[in-house]
């Protein structure tokens, strides 16, 4: 083996502590700037930890309310109908046109005749509406022929609806009765409306949310908490009209002067409109329950 000359071992030497020293020394260096960047993070990062809470929803105040009004309806609408029929005849038999012309004629003049009659009563005439004519073929039950059965017997029904709007109630029972005088075969009742409902709902619904208006600072005054903006507003309900239906239901076979007297007596009584509403407000101020983002409910 040959002898390595010192001087090439002290070199080698040399060498390799300068390594070894320089690789101590890129680890402290990268450790310092590890320590250094985690600090600069911590400290971007502090102003986006205390701000995150403003971020956050306020807490929310949901209230549900209910209202209506009741009006007095200030409209009618009277239906009536009128009808002739034709000869019943056997359903052998044919059918006789000149019958159904003569029907018809009948049942003309009697339309006219109740319109004059309307107009009497200070109607105007585009108050009173003849409707288009009807006919209804009918099957009746005869007499009993030999063998012991009934017979079916044909007749056509021609018919005519009358429908008459009032805007002044007081004409009303005066109207009826000129009805019933005019012979109607029938008088299907009487509807009770509003010439503006837009006004009535109007109202129902400001009603509806005053109530919830109330109900929200009652509840905030009483949790001490403060209202703050209106979040959001809709409808649990879009508001309900039912116009009042007077139940009257006279047959010409059936009429009189009973049924007159009768018919003066009347009560249209109050239409009721409902409406619903929710409303979300925000809730302000160091005592708003609840930590931010919750929500305090209220429902009828």
């Amino acid at each position: 083996m040959k002898a390595i000359p010192l001087s090439l071992q002290n070199a080698g030497s040399q060498t390799l502590g300068s390594q070894r020293s320089g690789s101590s020394g890129l680890r402290s260096q990268l450790l310092g700037y590890g320590l250094l960047g985690g600090t600069l993070l911590a400290l971007l990062s502090a102003p986006f930890a205390h701000a995150a809470p403003a971020h956050q929803a306020p807490p929310s105040l949901h209230v549900q309310a209910q209202s209506w009004v009741e009006v007095e309806p200030n409209k009618a609408t009277l239906n009536a109908r009128l009808w002739e029929n034709t000869p019943a005849l056997s359903t052998l038999e044919g059918s006789d046109s000149s019958a159904l012309s003569d029907a018809r004629e009948r049942l003309e003049s009697r339309a006219s005749e109740l319109i004059e009659k309307m107009e009497a009563t200070g109607l105007e005439r585009n108050a009173i509406n003849a409707g288009s004519l009807n006919v209804y073929p009918e099957h009746i039950q005869g007499p009993r022929n030999e063998d012991g059965e009934h017979e079916t017997l044909q007749r056509t029904r021609l018919e005519r609806p009358i429908t008459v709007e009032l805007t002044d109630l007081d004409q009303l029972s005066e109207v009826l009765d000129a009805l019933i005088a005019a012979g109607v075969n029938s008088l299907d009742g009487v509807q009770f409306d509003l010439q503006d409902r837009d006004a009535a709902t109007d109202e129902a619904l400001v009603k509806a949310l005053e109530k919830a208006q109330h109900k929200a600072n009652l509840m905030a005054d009483s949790l001490d908490a403060e209202l703050g903006h209106v979040k959001r507003i809709e409808e649990t309900q879009s508001p309900i009209f039912q116009p009042q239906m007077m139940s009257m239901r006279a047959e010409s076979d059936a009429a009189g002067a009973s049924q007159s007297a009768a018919t003066s007596d009347y009560s249209p009584g109050t239409i009721r409109i409902d409406a619903g509403v929710n409303v979300v407000w925000a809730l302000k101020g160091p005592n708003a329950p609840g930590r931010p983002g919750s929500d305090v409910a209220a429902q009828e």
